[in-house]
């Protein structure tokens, strides 16, 4: 078992007693419409005027992107400027950036070019009836979804 601490200093309890003695301070009476005043007008403002965190995925990716192509082209920039301003040299330096790009497009050609030939090669028909399953597993769902909601609605 642990001893009792000792006691506080005595008038380390006197002031904290005397302290808590005293009435709340009240707030300002326009205090309230401001703070409400001002969470409205944050609410309001459109996405762009809010912390990062408040932007849509979409747009955080895009900057995040173009920024990344800013810093790239700011370090080109230097680069080519401490090599005396050689076009040859930022020519190479710069073709040598996209070669991966280069063979991702080959690569996403081929794959377009693959589902083409897949595409032709499947009969109408079967198209037809995959659209049909598709649009009867949704007719179905959709019947069961209604049906299971009026039943819990009803027993209510």
């Amino acid at each position: 078992m642990n001893p009792a601490p000792p006691d506080p200093d005595p008038l380390e309890s006197i002031i904290h007693r005397t302290l808590r003695a005293l009435p709340d301070r009240p707030a300002p009476r326009s205090l309230e419409s401001r703070v409400l005043a001002e969470i409205a007008r944050r609410a309001a403002l459109p996405w762009w005027r809010k912390s990062f965190a408040h932007w849509p995925l979409g747009a955080r990716a895009v900057f995040l992107v173009a920024l990344a192509g800013v810093v790239k082209l700011v370090l080109l920039g230097a680069v080519w400027a401490m090599a005396g301003f050689d076009v040859a040299q930022f020519r190479e330096a710069f073709a040598t950036q996209f070669t991966w790009m280069e063979a991702g497009l080959t690569v996403m050609r081929a794959i377009a070019d693959s589902c083409e030939i897949i595409g032709r090669s499947i009969p109408p028909l079967w198209l037809y009836g995959a659209v049909a399953v598709v649009a009867g597993t949704y007719a179905a769902l959709f019947g069961l979804g209604a049906a299971a909601y009026k039943a819990l609605r009803s027993s209510r």
